[in-house]
């Protein structure tokens, strides 16, 4: 209880620099300097009203000196990510399947909203996180799956691990690209970004081909369904509306990280 409690609590922390993250990555400010402000008046914000889930509700969601509505999706990703934490370390207690779990589902807010609220999904998520998942594949090794087939016997645990991810990598982001170079070519116009192939690939660092593959469909049929639902309902074509596909991707790689569908 005490371990979910701490994980929490530090999930309220991410959250908050996450909300960070997603406001200044997409437009190239730094993530370190200026100190946090508030993006109606520029004033800088003090510290006791930054304190996450409580200055939101303390100034019932408006900006202390401007009075400018503060965008609910600062206390969302907050509290987002210390349910998931939370539950990471319910799910696996204190060990290094809970960090790999834990990085993996503070990468997936900060894509999923950002996606979501921006239409980018930032190399420093994408490409910082198959890094991390990569590093995490030697330190919490991967069930071995398709690299058996591929890696050398005398190969350890380990190695083999770092074989299942780099497999991943290359095979989820190759098929989501090819996909994308095939639907630009048949229709005349860009189905996805970049972005969301090393999301795809970022997959595969963390969960091995399998599970990124199953994240990949799950995600493709989220988004298919919920994107029809939404054409259908305001009457826009097709063409008209630019899916978050990434947003939909995180939520299916949630789904497949804490029902245990990766296998991992």
């Amino acid at each position: 209880m005490l371990t979910a409690v701490l994980a929490a609590l530090a999930g309220l922390l991410a959250g908050s620099f996450l909300n960070v993250c997603i406001h200044r990555l997409p437009r190239d400010i730094s993530i370190v300097r200026p100190r946090s402000f508030c993006p109606s008046c520029r004033k800088p914000i003090a510290w006791y009203d930054n304190i996450p889930l409580l200055s939101y509700v303390i100034l019932r969601g408006r900006c202390r000196s401007c009075g400018a509505a503060i965008p609910p999706r600062y206390p969302l990703v907050e509290l987002a990510t210390a349910a998931l934490l939370a539950a990471a370390a319910v799910k696996l207690g204190a060990s290094l399947e809970f960090v790999r779990l834990a990085v993996l589902s503070f990468l997936l807010v900060g894509l999923i909203f950002s996606d979501l609220e921006e239409r980018i999904l930032p190399d420093e998520f994408t490409l910082g996180g198959m890094a991390a998942g990569l590093l995490l594949a030697y330190a919490a090794p991967l069930q071995p799956l398709l690299s058996l087939l591929v890696a050398p016997q005398a190969w350890g645990p380990r190695w083999r691990s770092v074989s299942e991810a780099l497999l991943g990598i290359i095979v989820t982001a190759g098929v989501l690209w090819a996909v994308s170079l095939l639907y630009e070519k048949v229709r005349r116009r860009e189905g996805m970004g970049f972005g969301d192939v090393k999301m795809a690939g970022m997959l595969g660092a963390f969960f091995g081909l399998y599970g990124a593959m199953v994240a990949l469909l799950a995600g493709s049929l989220l988004g298919s369904v919920v994107g029809l639902i939404y054409i259908k309902a305001t009457g826009k074509r097709a063409s008209e509306y630019q899916l978050p596909f990434g947003s939909f991707l995180g939520v299916a790689a949630l789904a497949v990280a804490f029902l245990d569908w990766a296998r991992l």
